[in-house]
């Protein structure tokens, strides 16, 4: 049997070639190959499958072939080989990445660009920009509106693919990392437009990998969602260019003082550069950096085919304007109120980008800081005076330029608005109208002497006397008893009523000295509230907001001052105006004349010389001067008819250049109302008085008179003659304290001086009094056609 007759060795094939095999070697036939006669010949073979064994471990096997492709070739396809899986797995790390930082954001579908900070554009008088006020520091423009130098140099120095690429640049960011590698240091950024507009949209600065792949996701989304013009605009919006400037028209603004849509290709390439480093290359800090810059990108704005050389050369030879620093001008001082009173005139917080129109007169408030400056500058390290405000206003309270303080880079302390000093005898016309009120007038007469009120004793300037005077002259010459006696006459309540009621808003003591001007009141209450004595009577509200809009054009606010409330007769505030003309023609305001003009206005010193007042107005303008320290300290004998009233006349001269000279209220006439009065309450009987001129006590020897205790008694009538030789005397005396001859009051007043007080050596008119013989009728008088009448259609 087949079976039987198998060998029962095992025979092991060999694969070796014939000229290896061994001699004793048996090939294996077909029985072999087929498995017959394997148990029966098992023991036979043993010998030969040692034997094979033996040949294979002397080498007898034949070695498997070597492959071909080795060298350089295989090299490469070695490294390709590497690189694809590299990169197929850098690839799955970065999905990974990407879907494990993309997971950490909220849904796409809720994102959206937040609102731009709200700002607050501050529009003066004529349309032009005032100031910015907001996070931002300017509004947000259209690209249509911009000039079209600016995108153009953003998109050659920071993203000059941006209108291809899909968000991300990969050959921009392979160049900057070749570029950075061969420098040896970041010298590009391979960040584009839009993804430098996704970090500053939703982002922190904060250099992170999560940041980063945000950022891109971002990116990714903006330009999807937006086209590229619009996110162009919306960087150049809000890019920041240093100085607290936000966006192109903030940083235009900033740096060149006019809008982003006036700019010239070299101030654009200027703004271009500074997105880089924006405090390095600021031109207000290194303007030889900032040009260097400059340069850089005209260079790329050529390249790309932007501009020509032409076009370099010419911006080249056209230096950037430069603005005077954001934080200095006092323009500044308006802008912070317009933004204080804004949210109570609005009904609530700003919310989104407003234009807010003013009163402000740029002309005006240049020179007002203009004359500040020059004056501190000249006189006030002699003085030791080392601040100044100045405020000036219309017949209706509008605010045409006000000036806080000497410098608003120093200091935004607004002095003509929060400062509360004692106004001294600024003060006094509010006693004097409320006089007039109660039927006294400017030819009533009072005796200027040592006078005790209680335990207080007023006392004049250097204690000098002039015994008995008009209250016209008292006013001109600021005699502080005659003031007190009439503050106590007509009680302090009354004129602190007074005083309000024609704007004076902080509080005031109701003392007698207060007469002298001891309680405190703000520059630009005070002036307001004399613009009620040029224009007539009516309060003068001071105002300096006229129209808040939105951005669209939607009015939130309208200013309505066209219908003030009377609030002094038009007698009183043409009496009240004559004297104050007095104080300038004859009296302690002598330096705030003005050639050609008739002024009107009121000195005032404060004790120990701490506040110097100067507040008068001409038929146009109610203006109001004060010098000062902040810490309270004593000028050098500064008083209000000397610094302050010599600022006036410069400020009041240039503010009236071109105007034709108008006579103010009432044209400086006085109108005697014709009522004797039979107790004016001056503290002693005229009968005294009258002895005191026929003896010869004037104002050469009013010293050696007894101090009077103010009390009511009944008034003889004096005799026309003596009173009009006393008023004679003390105009002479006026005038020569002036070294030159009486000043008469401007060019309205008649050839008669029947209306002037202060008329000397004019004839034989007597000036009518408030007691005399018979009372005479005051002569015709024709009503003056005044701004307010104008206004109010009368």
């Amino acid at each position: 049997m087949a079976g039987k007759s198998r060998s029962g060795h095992r025979i092991e094939p060999s694969f070796a070639g014939d000229r290896d095999r061994d001699d004793d070697e048996v090939s294996i036939d077909a029985d072999d190959r087929i498995g017959r006669g394997r148990s029966s010949r098992r023991d036979d073979d043993e010998p030969r499958r040692v034997k094979q064994s033996r040949g294979r471990s002397s080498g007898g096997r034949r070695k498997p072939p070597r492959r071909s492709g080795g060298g350089f070739f295989g090299f490469i396809r070695s490294l390709i080989y590497w690189c694809l899986v590299l990169s197929i797995w850098l690839g799955i790390g970065v999905a990974g990445l990407v879907f494990y930082y993309g997971s950490r954001m909220p849904s796409a579908s809720t994102w959206e660009i937040p609102a731009r900070p709200p700002n607050v554009k501050i529009n003066a008088l004529d349309g032009s920009t005032l100031a910015n006020r907001g996070t931002t520091g300017g509004e947000a423009i259209a690209l249509a509106d911009m000039s079209p130098y600016i995108p153009q140099a953003i998109v050659a120095i920071e993203d000059r693919r941006f209108y291809s690429h899909f968000g991300v640049d990969p050959l921009g960011l392979a160049r900057a990392l070749v570029t950075n590698l061969l420098t040896g240091h970041t010298v590009q950024g391979g960040s584009t437009l839009t993804q430098q507009l996704a970090k500053n949209l939703f982002l922190s600065p904060d250099r992170t990998l999560e940041r980063k792949v945000q950022e891109v996701l971002l990116a990714l989304w903006l330009e999807h969602k937006y086209t590229k013009d619009e996110i162009l605009s919306m960087y150049l919006n809000r890019v920041f260019f240093g100085a607290n400037a936000f966006g192109v028209e903030a940083a235009s603004q900033r740096y060149f003082g006019k809008s982003a849509r006036d700019v010239n290709l070299g101030e654009a390439a200027m703004l271009a550069g500074l997105v880089k480093a924006p405090s390095r290359l600021s031109p207000n800090r290194d303007p030889a950096a900032a040009q260097a810059r400059a340069q850089v990108v005209l260079q790329a704005m050529r390249d790309q085919g932007y501009i020509t050389d032409a076009d370099i050369k010419t911006a080249m030879s056209q230096p950037p304007t430069r603005a005077k620093s954001y934080w200095n001008g006092a323009q500044n001082y308006v802008a912070d109120m317009v933004m204080d009173q804004l949210p109570g005139l609005i009904g609530g917080d700003i919310k989104e980008d407003l234009v807010v129109d003013t009163t402000v007169d740029t002309k005006l408030e240049a020179k007002a800081e203009e004359m500040l400056t020059d004056a501190l500058d000249h006189d006030g390290k002699k003085v030791n005076a080392s601040q100044a405000s100045l405020v000036t206003v219309d017949g209706t309270g509008a605010i045409r330029a006000l000036v806080g303080g000497k410098d608003y880079g120093e200091s935004q302390f607004n002095r003509a608005v929060k400062a509360k000093r004692q106004p001294g005898s600024s003060f006094k016309p509010f006693v004097y109208a409320a006089a007039l009120e109660m039927g006294l007038t400017p030819y009533s007469m009072r005796n200027d002497a040592p006078v005790k009120i209680g335990n207080w004793t007023p006392e004049n300037d250097e204690r000098k006397y002039m015994g008995p005077v008009t209250l016209a002259v008292a006013l001109a010459h600021s005699i502080n008893t005659v003031a007190a006696q009439l503050a106590m006459e007509v009680g302090p309540d009354n004129i602190i009523k007074l005083a309000h009621r024609v704007g004076i808003d902080s509080e005031l003591q109701p003392n007698a000295s207060i007469a002298l001007g001891t309680s405190e009141v703000s520059l630009l209450e005070l002036t307001s509230s004399y613009a009620a004595f040029m224009n007539g009577g009516y309060k003068a509200t001071p105002h300096v907001i006229t129209k808040v809009t939105t951005a669209s054009g939607k009015v939130l606010y309208q200013a309505n001052f066209a219908d003030p409330p009377r609030v002094l007769s038009e007698t009183v505030a043409t009496n009240l105006d004559a004297m104050l003309a007095g104080v300038v023609t004859a009296g302690t305001g002598r330096a705030a004349r003005i050639p050609g003009w008739q002024v009107a206005g009121k000195t005032g010193t404060s004790q120990s010389y701490r506040d110097a007042w100067f507040v008068g107005f001409t038929s146009n303008l109610t203006t109001g001067v004060w010098f000062g320290n902040d810490d309270g300290k004593s000028m050098k004998r500064v008083t209000g008819g000397f610094l302050p009233a010599r600022t006036w006349s410069k400020f009041m001269t240039a503010a009236s250049k071109g105007l034709t000279p108008t006579p103010i209220f009432g044209g400086g006439e006085i109108i005697d109302n014709g009522l004797p009065v039979a107790q004016d309450g001056s503290g002693q009987t005229l009968e005294s008085i009258i002895s005191n001129v026929l003896n010869g006590n004037s104002a050469n020897n009013a010293q050696q008179q007894p101090e009077t205790q103010v009390r009511t008694g009944t008034l003889p009538p004096p005799t026309p003659a003596e009173a009009k030789a006393q008023i004679q005397a003390q105009a002479r005396a006026a005038a020569a304290t002036d070294g030159q001859e009486p000043v008469d009051i401007p060019p309205s007043v008649p050839d008669d001086d029947s209306n002037n007080p202060y008329a000397s050596q004019r004839g034989d008119m007597v000036p009518p009094m408030d007691v005399g013989e018979a009372p005479r009728a005051p002569p015709p008088r024709r009503h003056r056609t005044t701004l307010l009448d104008l206004i109010m259609g009368q």
